[in-house]
């Protein structure tokens, strides 16, 4: 008997926890761990002996933990019958995940707390890994490559972008089970990790020796022309910062324009995206977040006086999404940023990532969709670019910061030579050679 109580305990419990998170509508859960007596009646769990083994709750919560019977009652078949010891912690955090998973969203997910634990790990930019960026595609269900970081074991093995993600170790790697890979391609820094790749069709395998990576999140190069050119990989970490410096560093030499490169760049926190807008504009909207009550949350820029006034190109691509297509959608309707590339990805939710429990657990929850300054609302429709520009089908996979080879960003370049007056040469002009990357 009390170990069914247990069990109701914990399911309620989670319950309560899921249900009474912040930056969400509150349904008003109150814990079974404390008496609560209203006009509806009271409903009793637990024997009748002394007050440790009672809880007495509202008739509505009885009813609505009543729900839950199904799942207490196949808990506990299960631990009678299954033909090996079960975890009954392992069963409450699947029911938790479960039922997350049922309400259809790829975006709204539990993490265990071992899965919350690295989230935070990889925000702050160091992990024990190979090196490389995976995006993954819920429709098609394939793994792709997106970005390889500067050295790093997968770099040194000849990874690209591009490449698609196959097998790590035994485990073939799908949309659904990237974690699982991610998670076994992390460990100790001086082991080994086995994958396999498919690259025009072909199988080809790596080992590579797990090592400390380091996430660079900008980089930053002069072109000629005076043209500034700002990569921005992800909105996480300190990336607002880098962002800033790497613009004061070009401004200082002598920028007359800033080609902002968001290509492959799947987006991050909202309020990265509103600091890097900061830098450019005076007081206004970045974007709204409209939530399903009809509220809006509105996210703006400020007036310090300091704003940076330099004609903007955008240069994206189908995988620019989510706080990318904000900062985009926010420089091209304030700030008169012409968007070169091709239509982007058109994630136009937003998540809040929660913890849940006392063990270090989280969720990601879809909460709001968002809208431009002007309006626009991007979600399964993406930004289309006032320039359009594919990559040739004969693209290397990979360019050096600031290469005018690259198709895009040479269109890029010459956009941003018009919006100066300046002539645009029939060949592509190289990166200075005596440039650093801004830091």
């Amino acid at each position: 008997m009390k170990k069914g109580i247990l069990v109701s305990l914990c399911l309620v419990l989670c319950l309560c926890l899921l249900s009474s998170c912040a930056l969400l509508p509150m349904a008003g859960l109150t814990s079974m761990t404390s008496a609560v007596e209203t006009g509806t009646g009271t409903a009793t769990a637990g024997s009748t002996g002394d007050s440790g083994d009672t809880v007495t709750i509202s008739r509505e919560l009885y009813e609505k933990y009543r729900q839950f019977d199904t799942v207490i009652e196949a808990m506990g078949i299960a631990e009678e019958y299954y033909y090996q010891d079960v975890d009954e912690k392992t069963m409450v955090e699947g029911a938790a995940a479960g039922a997350l998973e049922a309400i259809g969203d790829p975006y709204t997910f539990y993490y265990t707390p071992e899965e919350y634990a690295k989230l935070w790990e990889e925000d702050e930019g160091e992990y024990a890994g190979v090196g490389m960026e995976i995006s993954a595609n819920y429709l098609t269900g394939l793994c792709t490559i997106s970005r390889v970081f500067n050295g790093t074991p997968a770099m040194a093995a000849g990874i690209q972008r591009g490449d698609l993600l196959y097998k790590v170790e035994d485990l073939f790697v799908t949309a659904d089970n990237l974690d699982d890979a991610v998670a076994i391609m992390r460990g100790t820094p001086g082991t080994d990790v086995a994958v396999t790749l498919i690259r025009d069709g072909e199988e080809y395998t790596v080992t590579m020796t797990r090592a400390i990576v380091s996430i660079n999140r900008v980089d930053s190069i002069m072109l000629e022309n005076q043209v500034g050119l700002v990569t921005l990989y992800q909105f996480a970490g300190e990336c607002a910062a880098e962002f800033k410096a790497a613009v004061d560093k070009l401004v200082a030499d002598g920028a007359q324009g800033i080609i902002i490169d968001l290509r492959d760049n799947g987006g991050g926190w909202v309020n990265d995206a509103q600091s890097i807008a900061d830098i450019f504009l005076p007081y206004g909207t970045v974007c709204y977040l409209q939530y399903k009550d009809g509220t809006r949350e509105y996210y703006r820029t400020t007036t310090d006086g300091k704003e940076i006034d330099l004609p903007l190109v955008m240069l994206v691509n189908e995988y620019t999404a989510s706080s990318s297509e904000i900062l985009t959608g926010c420089l091209k309707d304030r700030a008169g940023a012409t968007v070169v590339g091709v239509n982007t990805y058109g994630k136009g939710i937003v998540q809040s990532v929660i913890p849940v429990g006392e063990e270090g657990a989280g969720m990601q929850v879809t909460v709001a969709q968002y809208y431009t300054p002007n309006d626009f609302a991007l979600h399964g429709i993406g930004i289309a670019p006032d320039v359009e520009i594919e990559m040739p089908e004969d693209a290397a996979p990979r360019y050096d910061l600031g290469d005018l080879s690259d198709a895009q960003l040479n269109c890029a370049y010459k956009t941003m030579l018009q919006k100066l007056g300046i002539p645009v040469p029939e060949e592509p002009a190289p990166a200075e050679s005596s440039a650093e990357p801004a830091a």
